[in-house]
């Protein structure tokens, strides 16, 4: 077997078996044996990033251009859709994940299941993603603080929240985790209070405003701007929903994966359905999309559809609440992409995917040379000085939308191969801790759907044609086979066939324990309604 399938080999020999004996204590070790990082994150903390975690300033002043671009009706199909594809990652890499916990997530398992230049290719788009969205919170709390007061320059800002951030990463995973779990329930709780609010708006309970129903879907109407305004919703919709596979990343800094990961993946449909669709039905219901603070709002929470509809609401001053949401929102988002970013850094440098110095650890676990580099790539956020926040954040999300397609792509088409291989090598899909619903329509669509958006979402960019825009949406489209091309060539990988892949190293105790989520004390499966307020 080649030592190109990241070591596969290698630990085999060392160990003589894939699967660890009650007597391997790597498994109960505090500090992860392969990667140097702390297994510090507890079931709670993943479950809570799973369901709240990277939700930010985007979904709450992003949806405000997206909702101009397309209209209520288009925000509610691009969010539904691109729902639905996230659904079908995350059952992939589910299934994945949880017999697999490696740091390195899909892009060890693109090394694995299909070819190490396939691995390189994903993990460098991945990489893109998170860079891309850390600058752009970057460039939201600095605008957020300068439109509080700008007697601190723009720069400066970003330099006071730069250094503390970085300083809170170094703290190390179990303060990265406990702060995640309590402003991701702030942002639950926030949200819920503003779905109340526009319930009762709405339906005429707010002192001194009219009873709007359903009025914005008539006037201004659905559809901002037919199919052409439905297709420039999917890119901000795709940036919204990175983030959802984030909890494979966290995996190996997990003390349970075998019961966290399925459990923090079955959350995530109550994410889509409660926070994305929730937030897509009740800003298009209360605020109109031809709104002009929508395109052109002199502060990033003036864009914010929930800014708009406290204002029509009659409360004025409900920009310095939205404000303070935002800035929130943003403290939760900075810290979720320095962690993902760092982390999916360190496994490649380790892996020999990217320079070999920032994959070290100390002796707590904490990675700092990939933190330090992953922060350092926020500067992108000042580009703000010269554009313009609302123009910056166009620029990144185009970015960044493109690169989620690939990757997300790219599971599906990992979790074909895995099972393809698991066929072949005599396995059964019973066999698995974790079974992917609908397989394999599920992982095709989710294969099919991603290649699909990928070349569609800048179709605006073409009629009339925008070659600023063009290049922005499509310019990272063809990096990922030039990355796949010039390491395949350069050092002479190969694609696995099914009856070579390595489908025992890697895999760790406590994979039984997972089934405890379904079933009782006494092994009996347990009934739909206590498996959904065991997930609750």
């Amino acid at each position: 077997m080649s030592i190109s399938q990241k070591g596969s080999a290698t630990i085999l020999e060392d160990h003589e078996t894939a699967i660890p004996s009650k007597d391997d204590g790597g498994d109960f070790r505090a500090i992860d044996p392969h990667s140097g990082v702390k297994r510090g994150l507890k079931t709670r903390h993943l479950s809570m990033m799973a369901l709240a975690g990277i939700i930010g300033p985007g979904l709450l002043v992003g949806s405000g251009g997206a909702l101009h671009s397309g209209g209520p009706a288009s925000l509610l199909i691009g969010f539904g859709v691109i729902g639905l594809i996230a659904f079908s990652i995350m059952q992939s890499l589910g299934e994945l994940t949880t017999l697999y916990p490696s740091g390195g997530a899909f892009t060890d398992l693109g090394d694995r299941f299909i070819d190490k230049a396939f691995g390189v290719a994903v993990g460098w788009n991945y990489l893109i993603i998170w860079v891309c969205v850390l600058a752009n919170e970057y460039n939201v709390i600095s605008s957020v603080m300068v439109d509080w007061s700008d007697k601190v320059p723009l720069w400066g800002y970003f330099l006071i929240f730069w250094f503390a951030f970085l300083g809170f990463q170094l703290l190390g995973v179990e303060t990265f985790g406990e702060a995640e779990f309590w402003l991701a329930l702030v942002k639950l709780v926030g949200l819920v209070a503003y779905f109340i609010f526009s319930i009762v708006y709405v339906s005429g309970g707010v002192k001194g405003a009219d009873a709007i129903g359903f009025k914005y879907w008539h006037d201004p109407g659905s559809f901002a701007d037919g199919f052409r305004g439905v297709a420039s919703v999917f890119v901000f919709c795709s940036t919204f929903y990175a983030g959802v596979e984030s909890v494979a990343v966290a995996a190996t800094e997990t003390k349970n994966p075998g019961v966290a990961v399925p459990h923090s993946i079955r959350q995530v449909f109550l994410r889509i359905v409660f926070v994305y669709m929730g937030c897509a039905f009740f800003f298009g219901l209360t605020c109109p999309s031809n709104a002009p603070e929508l395109s052109g709002g002199a502060s990033h929470a003036l864009k914010s559809p929930m800014t708009i509809a406290l204002h029509n609401a009659g409360w004025a001053n409900g920009t310095h609440l939205i404000n303070a949401f935002i800035f929130v929102t943003c403290l939760s988002a900075v810290n979720s992409s320095i962690y993902i970013g760092s982390r999916t850094l360190l496994y490649m440098a380790q892996d020999g995917k990217a320079p070999r110095f920032l994959g070290w650890t100390d002796r707590r676990g904490v990675p700092v040379y990939a933190i330090l580099f992953t922060n350092a790539c926020g500067a992108l956020s000042m580009m703000n000085v010269s554009t313009g926040a609302s123009k910056a954040y166009g620029y990144i999300i185009n970015l960044s939308g493109v690169s989620t397609f690939l990757v997300w792509g790219a599971i599906s088409l990992i979790h074909i191969r895995f099972r393809a291989a698991w066929k072949v090598q005599g396995h059964s899909p019973e066999e698995l801790p974790y079974k992917s619903l609908w397989y394999p329509w599920n992982a095709y669509f989710g294969l099919i759907s991603n290649v699909f958006l990928a070349f569609v979402q800048g179709w605006s960019t073409l009629a009339p044609f925008d070659a600023g825009n063009f290049v922005d949406a499509y310019i990272l489209l063809p990096l990922f086979p030039v990355i796949y091309f010039v390491y395949k060539f350069t050092f002479k990988t190969r694609l696995w066939r099914p009856h070579e892949v390595d489908l025992q190293a890697g895999r760790r105790r406590d994979l039984d324990e997972a089934k405890e989520v379904e079933r009782g004390a006494d092994g009996r499966p347990l009934p739909w309604w206590r498996k959904i307020f065991s997930s609750l």
